[in-house]
């Protein structure tokens, strides 16, 4: 296979899994803990491909909070295993990816004392049944002690411990937060992690697989799993409709919210998923991102969903909702839930007007939570379980679907499906993925001297300020993509985009599993995060890994309309205007 520059280059994707149709085990779900399944196989030299239906990190694991946290409020529900597995998790995860998990302050805005004490109990009981009673300071105050005490051995800095919680009266909450509502009787200020790039440490877990497993370690974006043949999976590739009997002596449903369609397209249904819609607004508001003080606030809205308000890249992120949701249906972000949002905002920042027109990027998805039946979603386990079962009646091949799941847990619950299909095949657990530094968070400088020596030795001839930028944006992997720019004496900045060029595009499409535009625009950079994807800089985005993917005027300009429509997917009162589809098409 010739690459566009004419080197020899290894079969990718569908391609690869076509030459040698069968593995030890096979993945079908590329989001976060498919990602990290597949890592950990590769990790013990099991023979291991990952595939998914769309992009890699296209589906549940793109619609997050972008938080990485312990669940402060799953204590309510009794889940103190989780909480404790998570708080270790979000420790190690500061540690082991600091280039995209990082400290982040918390603050929750409380407005009784004594509201709830005696209710909790109750709620816990009846799994969320009864009236709803707000959540008082006694309350929170009980909850964030066994926070705490689970919270020990972090590090918010590198060194020392997580920071006990804080308590603070009216007076001083508003003196830190002056725009806050004087309705507000205290705060309560703990710490959690941010997540700033989602999408591109799961593809930093992907690439560590691929590296960790060579030739043993294969991974397949737009290829789905469509049914059975005897004992091997089909896949399609959603490219071509070619398709491909594949055998596996594991195969680990890792689908998410999808893991019941699945199964019934495996020829087993199952009922094993409930999940509920979480959706999200991004917005360009300076006042009110001054008016977070570089915090997350993180509390609960008239209705007793708990919601947040929270600072990243320059934007406000506001959500999230908690719905019920029939996966047969689109998954959008309705303007009931906008309206919503607008009024949370209201509630604890009440100065602080917000348009529709801040609106620079919606998304929604689905959270793959256990079937609840009628208990309350915001009381649905956020915990996992593996359920196992033959591929077919008398098949030898296994079957480990991974219900449930959360970002914050995906080692250690990619660490248990591992265990398993490797107890299925009879291999020993070679080594264990707790301190292994994932993608970019490898040599990560955690210092500002150690900082700038990393810039100065990795710049390759570039500007320090652009090698410092793709520090951020990548982590220590900026190195090889300094390098690839570096290389390319054609490299610009895109007119549109400046912070971006097109040999750094390009290196992101060849080394990336990229095949279209959008995967660029929403899964390996965080343009439509930030509002950034225009017309004109989608059509400047296709044109600049077009000599990669090979594409020719006429499929630069399909792209660029594609990955338009995909940016606004989840806003149903979207429509590009006559103006933006020509401007795409030039």
């Amino acid at each position: 296979m010739m690459s566009q520059s004419g080197t020899h280059t290894a079969p990718r994707g569908f391609d690869a899994l076509a030459e040698r149709p069968y593995a030890d085990v096979l993945i079908i779900g590329g989001g976060i803990n498919g990602l990290a399944t597949f890592r950990d196989l590769a990790m013990q030299g099991v023979d291991v491909v990952v595939i998914d239906r769309s992009d890699f990190v296209s589906g549940a694991s793109a619609a997050s909070s972008h938080m990485i946290h312990g669940g402060i409020r799953y204590l309510e529900n009794g889940e103190f295993r989780l909480v404790h597995e998570a708080v270790t998790e979000r420790n190690a995860l500061l540690r082991i990816a600091p280039h995209f998990v990082r400290p982040l302050q918390t603050t929750i805005p409380i407005f009784s004392t004594f509201s709830g004490v005696l209710t909790a109990p109750l709620r816990f009981l009846r799994h969320g049944g009864g009236a709803h009673r707000e959540r008082g300071a006694a309350l929170i105050k009980i909850g964030l002690v066994i926070y705490d005490s689970f919270s020990r051995g972090g590090s918010v800095a590198g060194s020392g411990k997580v920071p006990r919680h804080a308590f603070h009266g009216r007076r001083r909450s508003l003196q830190e937060l002056p725009q806050l509502t004087p309705a507000v009787k205290y705060t309560a200020t703990y710490w959690d992690a941010s997540l700033h790039d989602p999408e591109r440490l799961a593809i930093d877990v992907m690439r560590d697989g691929v590296a960790a497993g060579g030739d043993r370690a294969r991974s397949a974006n737009y290829t789905a799993a469509v049914g059975t043949s005897g004992d091997r999976v089909v896949l399609r590739d959603q490219a071509t409709g070619a398709e491909l009997p594949f055998a596996a002596a594991v195969v680990i449903n890792a689908s998410g919210p999808w893991t019941d369609v699945t199964n019934d397209a495996l020829g087993d249904p199952t009922t094993y998923m409930g999940g509920t819609k979480g959706s999200h607004i991004v917005l360009d508001h300076p006042e009110l991102l001054a008016a977070t003080g570089g915090r997350e606030l993180f509390f609960e809205h008239k209705d007793g969903r708990i919601v947040l308000i929270y600072p990243l890249k320059g934007r406000v992120l506001v959500g999230t909702t908690d719905l019920e949701h029939d996966m047969a249906d689109r998954i959008v972000c309705t303007e009931a839930e906008v309206d919503y949002f607008i009024e949370l905002v209201g509630h604890v920042l009440p100065g602080i007007p917000v348009e529709r027109e801040r609106i620079v990027y919606r998304f929604a998805g689905v959270r793959p939570l256990p079937g609840h039946g009628d208990l309350a979603p915001g009381f649905v386990s956020r915990d996992y379980r593996i359920e196992a079962a033959p591929l077919t009646a008398g098949s030898p091949t296994t079957v480990l679907s991974l219900v449930g799941g959360k970002w914050t847990t995906f080692r250690a619950s990619a660490e248990h499906l591992a265990d398993r299909a490797l107890e299925v095949l009879g291999q020993p657990r070679r080594r264990s993925t707790k301190g292994v530094p994932i993608g970019g968070g490898r040599g990560y400088p955690r210092t500002e001297r150690a900082r700038r020596q990393w810039i100065d030795k990795n710049s390759a001839g570039l500007p320090l300020e652009r090698a410092a930028t793709l520090l951020d944006r990548y982590g220590t992997v900026a190195g090889e993509v300094l390098a690839a720019i570096a290389a390319d004496p054609s490299d610009r900045p895109l007119a549109g985009i400046p912070s971006y060029s097109t040999a750094e595009l390009a290196h992101l499409a060849r080394t990336e599993s990229v095949q279209h535009a959008d995967d660029m625009v929403l899964r390996r950079t965080s343009l439509a995060f930030v509002g950034a994807v225009t017309a004109e800089s989608a059509q400047e985005v296709a044109e600049a890994i077009a000599p990669v993917l090979g594409w020719d005027a006429a499929q630069c300009g399909a792209e660029a309309s594609r990955a338009l429509e995909a940016v606004h997917a989840a806003d149903p009162t979207w429509v590009a205007s006559t103006a933006d589809r020509d401007s795409v098409a030039r």
